[in-house]
């Protein structure tokens, strides 16, 4: 079992970065593959960025490629989300989401935080 809590969210220009934390707290963190997850108002919850246990695999989604990077630190047992080129299309509530099995289309996500708000203006 995990327990997680984002922080980090607020409003950021465009063309702005901004850094979301999730902190974990569990015995077996470092066991569990952790994605972000976002859902944009009237949209339903959409993954974002993957990274495995190990940190050495991770999947973004094509609209943030290039753009956002996934990481963790299991010894201090955290995980990032460096958002950079900010859009307002970007603008959601994210989510920090953990698994211990690898990213699926559709399931995925056995343990999930609150949320925390990113808006990003034009």
């Amino acid at each position: 079992q995990v327990q997680l809590e984002e922080s980090g969210g607020g409003l950021v220009q465009a063309g702005g970065s901004l850094r979301l934390s999730c902190a974990a707290s569990g015995r077996t963190f470092s066991s569990y593959y952790m994605g972000w997850f976002r859902q944009a108002p009237g949209k339903e919850r959409e993954i974002a960025a993957v990274i495995s246990w190990n940190g050495r695999s991770t999947y973004y989604t094509d609209s943030v490629k290039g753009r956002f990077t996934i990481s963790r630190d299991n010894a201090n047992q955290l995980v990032y989300l460096q958002m950079n080129s900010l859009k307002s299309e970007d603008t959601a509530v994210y989510y920090c989401a953990a698994d211990i099995i690898s990213f699926r289309p559709t399931g995925w996500g056995r343990y999930w935080g609150q949320g925390t708000q990113v808006t990003v203006s034009s």
